[in-house]
């Protein structure tokens, strides 16, 4: 079955969705909105669609009620998620959301529950949970092969962009947040925030996040956009190894590190050092994500890696995070029935 698609926002980001979606054997691209008409021209120009029958808009309005669509993907700035995915909602379509879902946790649980009433799928791009990589790292983490998990790191920097309508930690905190969530199994239950600000008045560019779990683990977060020295790096340490996944490292991304140390006598020596790079199958975690869209809307069955469950989750702990921020740094508890 194809499915007739809208999609809304084709800047840096939204224009991948494009790509993906023409050429998709379910997909039909019927109508593609963009408030700036150059990016608009951009997208005929970059997929040679000038004489196409897709509808090119600078409004919402103009397609919203289009006969027989069946789908909406969300590509827009975050502070204008709300709205358009209720109205889509309610006009019931399908729904694909750019992370994060939203930048309110309430409008999170009225979206996930708007959906169930509307047996529509709400399906947020959390793309990193969709990287083999990730899928492969989850498997290792949980089967026990670093020994008793101590804690995990992680440095996501680079020299812009930079953004004017959040920080630095809403702009990248996420993607790690979520990996670390799906590697542990688990929600953090404290966070704490600090950060500069150099560049705009009440943005940070400059972010330092803890993340504390039940169990004790703790996991450190470096976000930076005035960084040139560009990583997208993260880490978890056992007791027996450690598990590093670096995207800068396109062919090589996952890799296990041997090594624990042995006391002798008042001293503590390394033993059983070793590496081993794992091996990923090569697929752009992207065109995952809107197969698994299409699919979802297929079978009628939620996705548990992109539910508006857990996109409300992520959500709800940068929230907490953007508080500890504003509060210089104070620990800030989880509520704990966060979006059971």
């Amino acid at each position: 079955m194809n499915y007739r698609l809208a999609i809304l926002g084709v800047g840096r980001w939204g224009i991948n969705f494009v790509r993906h979606f023409l050429a998709h054997p379910q997909a039909e691209i019927v109508a593609i909105v963009d408030l700036d008409s150059d990016n608009l021209a951009d997208c005929q120009a970059k997929f040679q669609l000038e004489n196409s029958s897709i509808i090119f808009t600078q409004s919402w309005e103009e397609i919203r009620q289009l006969n027989h669509l069946d789908a909406v993907v969300v590509a827009t700035p975050a502070s204008t998620h709300y709205p358009l995915i209720k109205d889509a909602l309610e006009l019931g379509y399908h729904v694909l959301t750019e992370k994060p879902l939203t930048l309110n946790p309430t409008e999170c649980v009225e979206l996930t529950q708007l959906a169930q009433q509307q047996q529509r799928q709400l399906f947020v791009d959390h793309t990193y949970l969709f990287n083999r990589a990730i899928a492969l790292g989850a498997n290792v983490v949980q089967s026990g092969q670093l020994g008793q998990l101590r804690y995990g790191y992680a440095s996501r920097t680079h020299l812009g962009p930079v953004r004017q309508d959040v920080d630095a930690l809403w702009d990248l905190a996420i993607h790690d947040i979520a990996i670390f969530n799906h590697w542990l199994g688990q929600l953090p239950i404290q966070v704490q925030a600090r950060g500069r600000r150099w560049l705009q008045a009440g943005l940070a560019d400059l972010v330092w996040v803890t993340l504390t779990y039940a169990d004790g683990f703790q996991a450190e977060i470096h976000l930076c956009w005035i960084n040139p020295d560009k990583q997208r790096r993260l880490c978890v340490v056992g007791t027996q190894a450690s598990l590093i996944f670096d995207e800068m490292l396109p062919e090589t991304p996952l890799t296990l590190k041997y090594g624990y140390l042995q006391p002798q006598e008042a001293l503590f020596m390394p033993q059983g050092q070793r590496q081993e790079i794992l091996a990923v199958e090569k697929a752009e975690p992207l065109k995952e994500v809107c197969d698994r869209f299409l699919n979802a809307i297929d079978t009628g069955r939620s996705d548990s890696l992109a539910s508006g469950k857990m996109g409300g989750q992520l959500v709800q702990i940068l929230t907490c995070l953007s508080l500890s921020l504003q509060r210089q740094g104070e620990v800030i508890n989880i509520p704990a029935n966060i979006l059971i």
